[in-house]
Order: structure tokens, then C-alpha cells, then sequence
């Protein structure tokens, strides 16, 4: 008599999340052929082979306030997740980032006797250290991106492993540049902005006006300028037109082609998130911008310790690029960062060089197949 196949479910609540739960299940399938998954999750698990049971387009939000609005949804997408671990009975919960909705989640798993594996580590460096002790108590294994997020959970002997980024693996452009200029349009001779507001519908509403007016003041001093704004799946074409018609900028929005689109960039206006990471690895330079509502912001200040939001900036443990945020994040504090990355060569070269250290410290890849190493062993 064959074992039933082994059944896992995978949780990922946003945009970052779904990507990572994606590759990871392709790699589990290479050696698991008949693995079964099940969960919440997006378009990117679903063409996977994830069966989706909550898509999580709708609850990717970040800050209070936000939470807040969205409550009765994030509310009724735990209580589907929790019924579905009590009918399905997985073999293995697997929580992608998502923190507060995956712990609370990780909770009722563990008092039900489901085993768990947290992927992707709750910013513990910056975000109240003691919750480690908090997360030791609801999970069986933490699955950490970054080397120097290891020492937090060893000290309170909690199980943690480094898979390595995923991102590492990820970022290889499909065409050369001079392909992917020919590709989009573009001119070689005149530079090219990227616009990188968020993938949440708050981020972009939020951020792609303040990016807008910068890239009006950009063209009135480099009037050739070329702007593109990589648009992810999960990106609404009707929110971004609908704040595009106030501007008098032409932006190329091209889908789903994110790191062909960055590579074409001279420089780029990007939020705080794992972009920054990607464009860090393809070593173009940037800045990075953020805006929360103001009670959301008032509260991260208190809790927290970190001095810097970027992930480059994070990684070197230095200012590698800017940061303007919040108040900081302005139209004409924008403008005049790219135009003097575009403009002053050795400024630009002297980002780039401390963007190949991001590269030296985040080390090898082979972030997803790890992964799928340590499920399997979780689920031996």
C-alpha cells in the first residue's frame, strides 16, 4: 500500500510573499512530485499549482490605520485559513512573511497540533527583539533570509535556519539591455527613470502622486527624460491611469517584467521593500521613499530601532542610498537625488560600488531549493 501524498499548506499575504510561496512549491515538486498544496495566496501561487482557497489580493495591506479599514477582511481571511487547518489537517503549515495574520495563525496551528515552519523572519533587528521569545512559542523552525538574523533566535534557542535570500536567485534579466531597450521603446541616448511605488493600492495611492510631481521636475531639467514604472500583476492598470491623468509626465508602465525594466534604469525612485533588494542586486543606483498615515508612522517611531528602512542600507549597515521618509518624502527632495545621481558620475559609481557589497554579504543563492530541502526534512 503507497503513503497518501504528503499534504502542506502554504499562507503568503502579499505580492513579496506569493513570489516566494511560488518558487518554493515548483522546487518542492522537482522532488516531490505528488506533494499537494493548499492555502491563501495569489495569481503566482495559483499558476504554481497552489489550490487557493483565500486570494490575499484584497488584505495586503501595511500600517494601522490600513489594518484598520481592511479589519472585517484580514478577519474573515484567519477565520477561512484556521477552518481549512481543522478540515484539511495538513501535514505541514507553511506562514510566507505576513507577520501579524501568520503568527496569529502559527498559534492556533501549534494548539492544534499541526507543525510550522515560518518563512521569511519577522524584521526582529528593528521590530521589538523580544518577540522572538513570542514567535519560539508557535513555531517549530524559523526559516531566515538574511545571515545576520540567525544570532536573535539561536540566543533564545529557537530552531532557525538560513535558506538565503531568494531574491538572489531571482533577479536575472531574460534579455540583454540593448534587447530590452529595442523591447519597451526606449532611447539609449537619453537617460531612464524607473517609478517604483508599492504593489499595495494604499502604496501607490500614497506614493506614485509625490513620485509623479518629482518626475515633472526632473523633465524641466533634462527634458529628454525617459520614466518607466514596472507594474506588478497584482497592480490595478485602471488605479495607476486614474493617477497618471494628473500629470503631464509619459510614463511606460510595463508589466511584469520587473528586472528587465529595472536594468534599463540610470536611476530609480523606489519604496521601502524587497525591490530595494532587487535593484540592489542589479546594482542600479536609487532612492528610497515612504510614506505611512500619520498615526502609522508615529507608532513605528516608538517601536522601531533601526536607522534605516532600505534593505541595502540595512545589509551594508550604512547610508548606501538615501532615504527620504515621511515628511522628508517630498516632490522636490526626489527630483534633486536623481538628478544628481543622473548628472554627477562619481556620485552614481560611488552608489553602484556599495551596492556590490549588498551582493558580496547576502551571499550565495539558492534560497528556494533550500527551502524545499527543509520542508521536506520538517515533513520526514
Amino acid at each position: 500500500m503507497h503513503d497518501a501524498p504528503k499534504k502542506i499548506m502554504l499562507v503568503a499575504g502579499e505580492s513579496s510573499g506569493d513570489q516566494h510561496a511560488a518558487n518554493l512549491f515548483l522546487e518542492l515538486k522537482k522532488s516531490c512530485p505528488n506533494i499537494q498544496a493548499i492555502g491563501m495566496g495569489g495569481q503566482k501561487m495559483a499558476a504554481a499549482g497552489v489550490d487557493i482557497h483565500y486570494d490575499s489580493s484584497a488584505i495586503g495591506v501595511i500600517g494601522v490605520i490600513e489594518v484598520i479599514k481592511r479589519y472585517a477582511e484580514i478577519r474573515r481571511a484567519l477565520k477561512a485559513m484556521q477552518q481549512l487547518l481543522l478540515a484539511q489537517r495538513p501535514d505541514l503549515l507553511v506562514c510566507v512573511d505576513y507577520k501579524e495574520f501568520n503568527f496569529k495563525l502559527a498559534g492556533f496551528a501549534k494548539k492544534n497540533g499541526i507543525k510550522v515552519l515560518f518563512y521569511v523572519s519577522p524584521q526582529v533587528w528593528a521590530w521589538r527583539p523580544r518577540r522572538v521569545i513570542a514567535y519560539g512559542k508557535v513555531i517549530d523552525m524559523m526559516a531566515v533570509i538574511f545571515p545576520f538574523e540567525v544570532p536573535y533566535y539561536e540566543k533564545e534557542n529557537v530552531p532557525v535556519r538560513y535558506v538565503g535570500h531568494p531574491s538572489v536567485d531571482k533577479v536575472r534579466p531574460k534579455r540583454t539591455k540593448e534587447r530590452d531597450f529595442a523591447a519597451f521603446d526606449l532611447n539609449m541616448s537619453q537617460p531612464v527613470v524607473g517609478i517604483l511605488p508599492g504593489s499595495r493600492t494604499d502604496e501607490i495611492n500614497r506614493m506614485l502622486p509625490v513620485m509623479l510631481q518629482a518626475a515633472e521636475q526632473i523633465q524641466q531639467q533634462i527634458p529628454g527624460v525617459q520614466f518607466v514604472l514596472p507594474q506588478a500583476d497584482s497592480v490595478d492598470d485602471a488605479l495607476l491611469q486614474a493617477l497618471f491623468q494628473h500629470s503631464n509626465i509619459k510614463v511606460k508602465a510595463i508589466k511584469n517584467q520587473f528586472h528587465d525594466v529595472v536594468q534599463c534604469c540610470d536611476a530609480v525612485m523606489t519604496v521601502s521593500g524587497t525591490a530595494t533588494l532587487e535593484i540592489a542586486l542589479l546594482t542600479v543606483p536609487m532612492l528610497v521613499a515612504y510614506k505611512l498615515s500619520t498615526l502609522t508612522y508615529l507608532l513605528a517611531k516608538i517601536l522601531v530601532d533601526t536607522d534605516f528602512i532600505g534593505l541595502p542600507n540595512i545589509i551594508v549597515g550604512k547610508a548606501a542610498v538615501k532615504e527620504f521618509i515621511q515628511y522628508e518624502a517630498t516632490p522636490h527632495n526626489l527630483a534633486q537625488e536623481i538628478l544628481t545621481i543622473l548628472q554627477d558620475k562619481h556620485y552614481a559609481q560611488a552608489i553602484r560600488d556599495d551596492l556590490q557589497q549588498v551582493k558580496r554579504k547576502i551571499g550565495a543563492g539558492g534560497g528556494s531549493e533550500n527551502m524545499a530541502k527543509l520542508v521536506l526534512e520538517l515533513l520526514a
